[in-house]
């Protein structure tokens, strides 16, 4: 099928339901999703697409794991994705984010998620659909991670720039998740529920609103733009708002702060 538009309203995806290679990937909680899910959906456990190395949190699964989390769903290369949860789009927009990171070409974000489907009238099944296992072959690519050391090279950089997705406090170090608290020097601060609209079900804000609330802060798209929050939850959501705006050059950060504000070395502004 034909590729669809990164961000997919719910009457959109009504009409593309039961259609040959469009997969639903529903990153709700358990509870959640047992209660009531886009027909055919097939769940997937957000801690499934993220590894932990404690403190460190929020990381990229390697390329076996992925792998197996893929084909286990009944992804294919060729496969329509549309993901969605019921937060506002941080999980699904992780899930989007690492198809992102082995070069999967067709993913999408059901825009509003649970809250704009089930609070249109649309219709939900509670019925759970288990996937024919498929056989997905997993290259990580470099081009949307960015890591510490990556980071630390670019901190002087003036044609890049970082996104903190995290709360003011937070990015303060008023609010300490990690040995050390504060930000990454330079870092700007836009919160990442900064871009949702919780009157519209929790949609994301307009393009032209997207992009003025941006190019007022100085992320720009002539600019290699890094995002990050916590745990790179958060800033998957803002890394995506960026592949919307068609920033041609756009990294998230897996591990985030809980990975640079358990580093002893690394440089802290607060």
């Amino acid at each position: 099928m034909k590729n669809m538009p990164l961000v997919i309203e719910p009457e959109q995806l009504e009409q593309q339901l039961g259609r040959d290679g469009l997969l639903v990937v529903d990153l709700c909680k358990p509870e959640t999703f047992a209660k009531g899910h886009i027909p055919a959906a097939v769940h997937l456990d957000y801690s499934q697409i993220v590894r932990l190395n404690k403190p460190r949190m929020g990381l990229l699964p390697d390329a076996t794991s992925l792998g197996n989390i893929f084909s286990g769903i009944g992804l294919t290369p060729k496969t329509q994705v549309v993901a969605y949860d019921d937060e506002g789009g941080g999980r699904a927009a992780r899930f989007l984010w690492t198809l992102d990171t082995v070069g999967h070409k067709k993913g999408a974000l059901l825009n509003g998620g649970l809250f704009s489907w089930a609070n249109e009238g649309h219709s939900l099944e509670i019925t759970a659909h288990h996937p024919v296992q498929s056989e997905y072959p997993v290259n990580i690519t470099d081009a949307p991670l960015a890591s510490r050391d990556y980071i630390l090279s670019h901190l002087n950089d003036p044609g890049v720039v970082l996104w903190d997705s995290r709360s003011p406090q937070e990015y303060s170090g008023k609010k300490k998740f990690a040995e050390r608290g504060g930000h990454i020097p330079g870092a700007i601060n836009i919160d990442w529920f900064e871009v949702m609209d919780k009157s519209r079900n929790m949609r994301l804000k307009s393009e032209m609103d997207l992009r003025a609330l941006l190019e007022g802060k100085g992320i720009t798209a002539d600019k290699t733009v890094i995002t990050y929050c916590q745990t790179h939850h958060r800033s998957a959501l803002t890394y995506f708002v960026l592949k919307v705006l068609g920033y041609p050059n756009i990294k998230g950060y897996p591990g985030s702060w809980s990975d640079w504000g358990n580093s002893p070395d690394t440089p802290i502004e607060a």
